[in-house]
């Protein structure tokens, strides 16, 4: 009902109000009467009473009953079949109800107008006091009623480094298709053990999926929640980053891979150790060997650097980045396992140990419809490209490359030097000016012993 439709106020409020009221319901029963009336005294059984926004109520006669017409009745308007008319009794009653509704709508909506200033002063605080903890204890019922009929677990959280999720499931895809059991995936991560999850696998096989529902997970979790999970214990993280999707920012000029390389850049500079990183492709907006520069420079990045260092899944096609492994010890690599039967790719959603070492493309673009001579033509230049060795050449590459001595450095480096320690715990503030400069002497030395 809107404020202006009337009948927003309850009749007792005002007595002004409800005499308007009064003479409003009055003259429109006058009216409703006066066909009948009008019918009985004229004897035209057709007769009808109407009323429009442009001409106000009338009286509806048809041509065939013309001649019957009352001398008093005053036309207002002539139609193809009928005429219209009026009285000055019909008029004086129109006016009457047409003024008395006007002044009742400005009534009432002066009266609700002086209600709502009147609660903004006086309630204001009490109503939004009462809104949020409605709000709360609708999101706490919402969350309790989807953990208790999807069968979620409570997960504990701790201030380790470690997320570790015992057959997880996606919150949202389980639902979307409920006609298909969703397969549930275990994920392991750790700043210590398996900082960085490097995931292969064909197209449609679940690797994003499975990114999105590690990160759904911790994210229920950090705001109280139960998780669809067996068992979830989960380290807190400061912050999730995504880096999922391709898309151009039109508005700004920005390609498909400039987006990319941007928000990359934000991850790099701002992630932490206590961060949780989702990758989905980096490096596909531009050239193979561009792409998969970039793809490992990334990773070595987040598992050389110390301040960057953050708990990682990152899903590819390159799946020569699964060789980085051979020389990272904290990066682990998986793969969505398939098998195929009669020529035909079966997805199984399982998430393995260990990489792939096909795209499955082609079964995929056959899949989606792509016509058959293209696919045999797609066949036949994959072979090709296969039997030239170009990606065991890449594979080879990647293995053998060497790491930047900095990074190599930094990865080898002890966790703090004792002159730093040292230097991090003295109390400044507290010293004299000549135990400043004993102290200061006594690193020094310290110093040019350790070199």
């Amino acid at each position: 009902m809107s404020i202006t439709e009337g009948n927003i106020i309850r009749a007792g409020f005002s007595a002004e109000l409800d005499q308007l009221r009064d003479a409003s319901q009055n003259g429109r029963k006058w009216i409703s009467d006066l066909e009948q009336r009008e019918r009985k005294r004229t004897g035209i059984n057709n007769l009808k009473v109407g009323f429009n926004k442009a001409t106000g109520y009338f009286i509806e006669i048809t041509t065939s009953n013309l001649s019957r017409a009352p001398k008093e009745y005053i036309r207002r308007q002539t139609l193809t079949n009928s005429e219209r008319y009026i009285t000055p009794d019909l008029k004086e009653y129109e006016t009457l109800i047409l003024n008395s509704q006007e002044r009742v709508n400005k009534m009432e909506n002066e009266f609700f107008v002086q209600l709502r200033s009147d609660i903004a002063i006086h309630a204001a605080e009490r109503i939004l006091d009462t809104a949020h903890a409605l709000a709360e204890i609708d999101v706490y019922q919402s969350l309790a009623e989807v953990a208790a009929k999807q069968n979620y677990c409570r997960p504990v959280l701790n201030n380790e480094d470690t997320i570790h999720i015992v057959a997880g499931r996606h919150p949202v895809v389980e639902q979307a298709q409920p006609d298909i059991p969703f397969i549930p995936n275990d994920a392991n991560l750790s700043n210590h053990d398996a900082q960085i999850g490097i995931i292969t696998g064909p197209n449609m096989a679940g690797k994003s999926t499975y990114l999105r529902q590690v990160a759904l997970t911790v994210l229920l979790a950090q705001i109280g929640s139960y998780v669809p999970a067996e068992t979830a214990v989960i380290g807190i993280v400061d912050r999730i980053f995504t880096r999922i999707g391709a898309q151009d920012d039109l508005a700004t000029g920005q390609s498909t891979f400039m987006v990319e390389m941007v928000e990359t850049a934000n991850i790099l500079h701002h992630a932490t150790p206590r961060s949780l990183i989702i990758l989905d492709e980096i490096g596909r907006g531009t050239s193979t060997y561009d792409g998969l520069a970039i793809a490992r420079a990334v990773v070595e990045y987040l598992h050389n650097n110390k301040r960057s260092g953050a708990r990682t899944l990152f899903a590819t096609h390159y799946h020569e980045l699964v060789e980085v492994a051979q020389i990272l010890p904290r990066i682990k690599c998986l793969n969505v396992a398939v098998t195929e039967e009669a020529g035909q790719v079966i997805f199984l959603r399982k998430i393995v140990p260990g990489g792939a070492d096909r795209s499955y493309g082609i079964h995929v673009a056959q899949l989606a419809g792509i016509p058959r001579p293209v696919i045999h033509r797609a066949e036949e230049i994959l072979e090709e490209l296969e039997r030239k060795g170009d990606a065991k050449m890449r594979r080879k590459t990647m293995r053998d490359m060497t790491m930047p001595v900095a990074w190599q450095m930094t990865l080898m480096a002890p966790e703090a030097h004792p002159l730093i320690e040292e230097l991090k715990e003295l109390a400044v503030d507290e010293l004299t000016p000549i135990e400043a400069i004993s102290k200061l002497y006594e690193l020094q030395q310290k110093a040019r012993k350790d070199s």
